[in-house]
């Protein structure tokens, strides 16, 4: 019998300390459990986005978490510590969807704030330019979309009249950072502004900043995926069809058309009497003889009476 109780103990304490055990594991909090099998998959712990935030959301304790990602594809610049992240004032400068990783190149610094220099990538300027519901591809052109700018001006060559213009492609090819203020390049409705501020060259904002002094701009909103292809090419208004005028080369002066002469008379060409023909100004003339007498017509110029 004391043999049978022994045995009947052992038991119940090991049933006992499995109970332990599994109260243990079961009442452990969700961070630690998480930790443990970061540790066994060989994970760390990244910051990320907890719910959509847009360029200028403040980071709070409620907008990011920590979550498991596989330690050899951790992204540059993500962050593994929350206390850089929460309380120092830093905000959103490019929009994150939930679970994505929130990397230093995407948020401001300590204190700072949401300023469109800061998403300007090195060597680039933001240019603003006039735009309307017209210019503006009638406010389909967002933020984060690629256009081509364009310039209509009046044609200053010789030969061209008040009528005459041209239009040129000024830069291709150029990112879209704001309408108006609006920086958000997750917003999809459009939206008609004033101005559009563009991601450029240097040289690019000198052409800008120019043309907007010379003629009228207008966006071209380009497909992302032939956003390589060359778009420049000019047009005149002789390309609008119609009796147009090519712009831009210089047209000779009308000269007045010679005298003609018949062959006096006792020569080679038959004894004929002499008749000189007055020129007619303005253009060519074509002379028609009838037996003995020339007559001279002016030739009308092609869309003119």
């Amino acid at each position: 019998m004391p043999r049978r109780n022994l045995i009947i103990a052992a038991i119940a304490v090991a049933f006992g300390l499995l109970a332990v055990l599994i109260a243990n594991s079961w009442f452990s909090s969700a961070e630690v459990t998480q930790e443990r099998q970061a540790r066994q998959q060989q994970l760390v712990r990244v910051v990320v986005a907890n719910q959509n935030l847009g360029f200028g959301a403040q980071l709070t304790p409620e907008t990011v978490k920590l979550a498991n990602w596989p330690a050899d594809s951790v992204p540059a610049g993500a962050f593994t510590d929350l206390s850089k992240l929460i309380g120092n004032g830093r905000v959103v400068l490019r929009p994150l969807v939930p679970g994505e990783p929130i990397l230093a190149s995407k948020v401001s610094g300590l204190n700072g704030r949401a300023t469109i220099s800061a998403n300007l990538p090195e060597g680039f300027r933001a240019v603003a330019v006039p735009i309307n519901e017209v210019s503006g591809v009638g406010g389909f052109a967002l933020a984060g979309d690629v256009v081509d700018v364009l310039v209509t001006r009046q044609v200053g060559s010789d030969g061209a009249n008040g009528q005459d213009k041209i239009t040129t492609v000024v830069v291709e090819n150029v990112q879209v950072l704001a309408i108006d203020q609006q920086a958000d390049d997750s917003k999809t409705e459009p939206k008609v502004g004033k101005t559009a501020t563009l991601q450029v060259t240097p040289v690019d904002a000198q052409k800008l900043a120019l043309a907007t002094q010379v003629g009228t701009l207008s966006l071209a909103l380009r497909n992302v995926q032939s956003q390589f292809e060359s778009a420049r090419t000019v047009v005149t208004t002789a390309d609008l069809g119609g009796p147009g005028r090519y712009i831009g080369v210089r047209r000779p002066s009308p000269q007045p058309a010679p005298a003609v002469a018949l062959a006096p008379s006792g020569s080679s060409r038959g004894g004929r009497a002499t008749a000189i023909i007055p020129a007619v100004s303005g253009g060519p003339a074509m002379i028609i003889i009838r037996g003995t007498e020339p007559t001279q017509y002016e030739v009308k110029r092609y869309g003119t009476r």
